[in-house]
This record gives structure tokens, sequence and C-alpha cells, in this order.
């Protein structure tokens, strides 16, 4: 019921500037025209009003959600004052009888129809007996005018003070009721958008799962063939240094497989307050390690380096997106950590030949890739991990050439503390 206490609250607002001009306008009546009717009788609805008001606004400070019933008992009370008001000044023929077109005007823009139907049989119900029962008034006029002229020339001005009064109200609450609108519309647009993608990473959590276990069997293999094989060739360093590199690639696999297997499980247990230097140490190291053909500089900025919250997905989404840099240009990647007062920033700054236009606007999107031989969920993984913590990523063409990509990570309210190892 978000919409409807934002409703109450600018019904608040439009309640007050109505007081405000009716008020004025009786003021007008009585003083400038010089109309005849009781004055304290016509003051009374509007005091009722500003009572109402002052009631709804303080209501809106509880917690208690506004239903869709209290937003058309709020507009039938306004419906009902001003046809008391309209009693006190004329009924009918009083030219702001069109401000009963108001709480119908919201009803029709803010409740289900039903309600709608019911403020019209209202406004219909109270127009009508403000045409049989009513308090007439009557100008002063002076000797060059009859009582019928100056009653006319009241009517004309008040029609026109009321079509002024009634643009400005109803402008005002439609203008504000079309931006709200628009901002749920976004709302829920962003809501569906996260749904697609939480959609699409149970889908990819469900089929690497079980890739998960059908690579379990040729990996064992290759393990096995890749010990006889260095059994049988100690006598060729040379073999035996390519034998070795690959049983620690395989490893390496083997042990991102069984992580995987336990990565929901240990998700939490793993996250732990660290330094965010020392978080890309521990990240470059896996990554030279699983890339030893990759050469980089890396420039941190001096002081103490500050805290934040490492998961096991956050080093892989650092992973991730230092091993597109690599499949771009594995030579020579700039890698650069600084910070301020409220985030840290990790630039990646690769040599390779950069982002094509026509793609730029769908990165980040699954099975979205310019590499051509990429899966295209590296990135999408990186992006979600990322915005789960409400940091970013965003990829630009470096103006000397290559792809410069840019890490945006929160800083915790924390103080630095030792990194706990487990």
């Amino acid at each position: 019921m978000h919409g409807n206490r934002q409703q109450l609250l600018q019904l608040t607002y439009l309640r007050t500037l109505a007081l405000f001009g009716l008020g004025a306008l009786l003021l007008y009546a009585v003083y400038q025209l010089d109309a005849k009717l009781q004055s304290w009788q016509a003051v009374a609805p509007l005091l009722a009003m500003a009572l109402v008001n002052a009631a709804t606004y303080a209501r809106l400070h509880s917690r208690v959600p506004v239903t869709n019933p209290e937003l058309f008992a709020q507009l039938t009370a306004d419906a009902v004052l001003y046809g008391a008001l309209f009693y006190q000044t004329g009924g009918a023929s009083n030219p702001f009888i069109f401000m009963l077109l108001v709480p119908l005007v919201i009803a029709a823009t803010t409740l289900p129809w039903r309600y709608t139907w019911l403020m019209a049989a209202l406004i219909v119900a109270i127009y009508g007996s403000l045409m049989q029962f009513f308090m007439p008034i009557w100008p002063t006029h002076d000797a060059h005018q009859s009582p019928t002229e100056a009653l006319l020339n009241l009517h004309i001005t008040g029609m026109w003070l009321n079509f002024l009064l009634t643009v400005l109200l109803i402008g005002w609450f439609v203008a504000r009721m079309h931006e709200n609108m628009l901002h749920q519309q976004q709302r829920l647009e962003l809501q569906r958008q996260k749904r697609i993608e939480d959609q699409q990473l149970l889908a990819l959590a469900t089929h690497a799962a079980g890739t998960a276990h059908e690579l379990g069997t040729p990996l064992a293999t290759m393990q096995v063939l890749l010990h006889e094989m260095a059994l049988e060739h100690h006598g060729a360093p040379q073999l035996l240094e390519d034998i070795q590199l690959l049983q620690q690639q395989v490893d390496s696999c083997s042990q991102s497989l069984r992580s995987l297997a336990h990565s929901v499980r240990d998700e939490q247990n793993s996250a732990r307050q660290q330094g965010v230097d020392s978080l890309l140490d521990e990240v470059l190291e896996q990554w030279q390690l699983m890339r030893p053909q990759v050469t980089c500089s890396l420039h941190v900025d001096a002081g103490e380096a500050p805290v934040l919250l490492c998961s096991v997905s956050l080093r892989q989404a650092l992973l991730n997106l230092l091993n597109n840099a690599a499949d771009a240009c594995p030579d020579n990647i700039a890698i650069t950590l600084s910070w301020d007062s409220s985030n840290c920033w990790l630039r990646i700054r690769d040599h390779g030949p950069g982002l094509p236009l026509e793609h730029s606007e769908d990165l980040g999107k699954p099975f979205v890739t310019t590499k051509g031989r990429g899966l295209g969920i590296g990135l999408f993984l990186t992006t979600s991990t990322l915005a789960s913590i409400d940091g970013e990523v965003r990829l630009y063409n470096h103006p000397q050439g290559g792809t410069l990509t840019e890490v945006r990570l929160p800083r915790k309210p924390t103080d630095r503390q030792p990194d706990e190892h487990a």
C-alpha cells in the first residue's frame, strides 16, 4: 500500500491548497463583492476540513498501511464537506460547484473502478440535493445595477475564479500522480528484471551442478594418465615440466569442482573481513597459477587499505574480470587499486582489440560474449555478484587502445582487523 500512502499524503497537500483558496474566496465574496451569507456557518465546513487534514497528517506518521477503503473514506469526507460548504453558499448555483469533481478525479486515478462508481454516485446525489436545498446568497448592488445583473456578475466572477482554482488543483495532483506512476513503473521494471536474472542464475546453477558431476570422471582419468606419463618419461626434463604444468591445471579444475559442490554451504562461512589489498593479492596469486603465461603490473595506493567483507563469490567475480582481460591480450595487463572515503576502485586495463560498439549495451547480460569462444556468462555472474553487495562493474574502450574495466566496491564502516585465515 506504499502508493496509497503517497496518494493520501498528496491529498493532505491538496486539501491545504483548497482550504487557503476557498477561504480567500469567501473573504473576497464578503468584503469585496459584499455578498450576503452566513459567514460563520460557511466557515464551519472549512474548519472541519482543516481538522480532518490535521488528523490525516498525524495518521500518516504511523506504520499502518493505507488501504483502499481508507483512502475512499477520506475522499468521501472531502465530498461531503464540499457539499456542506456549497449548501451555505448558493447550492448548485455556486460557480465553485465543480470542486465536487476533485474527489472523483482522485478516485478515478488511484482506486479500483468500484470505488470510482461509488464516488460518482455520491457526487451526483450531492449535486442533485444542492439543486433543491441551499441557502441563497445575494450581492449588494448600486443604483445603476439591477439585482439580477449584480447576481450575474457575481456568478461570472466566481466561475472564472473556480476555473482557475480547479485547474491548479487538478493539474498539480495529476502531475504528481503521473510522476508517482512513473516511479512505480520503474520499480516494477527493476523488480521484473531482477526476477529474470534470478531465474537465469538458478538455471545456470542447475546446469553447473550437472556439469560438475559429469566432469568429475574425465578429470580423474586425466590425473591417472598424467601420473603414468610422468613415471614413463622421468628421463625427459622438458616433458616432465609440461606434464607437471598439466597436473597443476587438472588439480586446479578438480579443486574448483569440489568447491563448486560446497559453494552454497560454504558461502556464508567463507565470508570474512579482509583488507582489499590482501584480497587482491590472493586473487592475483590464484590467477597467475591458472594463467602462467600472463604478464601484468600492479599499482596500489599508499596507506592502509580499507576492509571489505570478502566471500568466495567476490573472489570468483574478480577472477572472471582478470580472465577476460587475459583472453583479450595476456601481455602487459595494468592493474590499479585505489580507494576514497566511500568506495574501493579496481581498474584493469588490457591491450586487446577493445569493445565492439554493437555489443556495448548488452555486456553483462547472459550469453552475450565478444570473445567468439566464450559462453557469455562470466561477466553476467560478475555483474550479479557485485550488484548483490551494492557494487558495479563498467567497461570502456581505452583512448590508447584496449579495454578498461572499472570495478567499484563499497567500503564497509569497520576498522581494519587482521586477516582471519582459515
